[in-house]
């Protein structure tokens, strides 16, 4: 199914975006270079056990190995100590990375209720797109009946591309629905 996905890349989007822009060497093409997906468990500081429940289900929504990632500071306000395990995320590249972003696109964005399309305006003006996920019920891995709690997470799209209308051109080659 991935090797689909990158077939269609190489082809039709590299040639549809070297006529748009007119580049002049394939090597100027914007491509995808990653995608991360990050999952922020605050809860984690009082229960630990949600945190193995929320690697678990980023594992099985990305088929890859998830990393616990730990407090840079101590905020006393959010009773958060320096070290201390408040998350976890997942960088996907090749061919995962392409099978996540086309589950994502086709299959899982269109469960989302009320969906209207994503943000079109989420780029950091260096050609990245972020995306929230309000919940990991929307990809057809994660049982309904086996969740403990309704987590949220961020998914980032790290592109080669040098502008923001670069990077859009590029998504909206892989489907991804912006609204209008």
């Amino acid at each position: 199914m991935s090797s689909r996905l990158r077939e269609t890349y190489q082809n039709e989007i590299v040639g549809a975006l070297m006529k748009k822009f007119e580049y002049k060497n394939v090597m100027q093409v914007p491509k995808l270079e990653k995608v991360v997906i990050n999952m922020g468990v605050g809860e984690a500081k009082e229960n630990v056990k949600l945190l193995d429940a929320a690697v678990s289900d980023l594992e099985t929504i990305t088929g890859q190995k998830a990393v616990v990632t730990k407090a840079k500071k101590s905020v006393a306000n959010f009773k958060i100590r320096e070290g201390m395990p408040i998350g976890c995320k997942v960088t996907l590249r090749g061919d995962k990375m392409y099978e996540f972003v086309d589950r994502l696109i086709n299959l899982a964005l269109p469960r989302v209720r009320d969906f209207r399309g994503v943000n079109p305006n989420a780029f950091d003006g260096r050609g990245n797109y972020a995306l929230g996920i309000k919940e990991q019920l929307i990809f057809p891995e994660i049982e309904y009946d086996k969740i403990d709690k309704i987590r949220g997470m961020d998914v980032i799209f790290v592109t080669t591309a040098k502008t923001d209308e670069e990077a859009r051109e590029l998504l909206a080659q892989f489907n991804m629905p912006f609204t209008k």
